[in-house]
């Protein structure tokens, strides 16, 4: 797996993200790919120095119930950033066509009409080999990335918005 590009590292150590919350919406299908993607995003968070007490977490059945989601917690106005974290493997059958395009078109729809960041963080996989390989401990983990993502994004809007 090639983190060619992530914003991970070059980032690391140089934000500070304490005071602001986060909203994570973590799909529970494929559970025991999308629990490390939590787990990594909760550990970028705590290493840009947000609080347990700033980060909502809503599990939603699968990667389908995102965009959806994801719209609901924007429309609270709790939240700086929502993180969005899910796993889609490819099976025999177009199903994993339809999930992928769902979610990433309405969490693009979502993100757009947002006044807050709205982080992609949904793996889209050909086997178990590929998602666990993005799933794995420390900065490569892309719920790590996510979460690093939604920090600096809230950073760039406030700025925008600072004029």
């Amino acid at each position: 797996m090639s983190s060619t590009g992530s914003p991970v590292d070059a980032y690391r150590g140089g934000l500070s993200a304490a005071g602001i919350r986060v909203a994570v919406v973590a799909a529970r299908f494929n559970q025991d790919i999308t629990d490390r993607l939590l787990e990594g995003a909760r550990g970028a968070l705590k290493e840009y120095m947000v609080a347990d007490s700033d980060v909502e977490v809503f599990r939603v059945p699968g990667a389908w119930e995102l965009p959806q989601t994801a719209a609901r917690v924007v429309a609270t106005g709790r939240f700086d950033a929502v993180v969005t974290l899910g796993c889609v493997i490819r099976g025999e059958t177009p199903h994993f066509d339809y999930v992928c395009s769902h979610a990433s078109i309405g969490l693009g729809r979502v993100a757009t009409e947002s006044r807050i960041p709205v982080v992609f963080g949904v793996l889209t996989t050909d086997d178990m080999q590929q998602a666990l390989a993005r799933a794995q401990e420390g900065a490569d983990n892309k719920g790590f990335e996510a979460a690093t993502t939604a920090v600096e994004m809230v950073t760039v809007f406030r700025q925008v918005d600072a004029g």
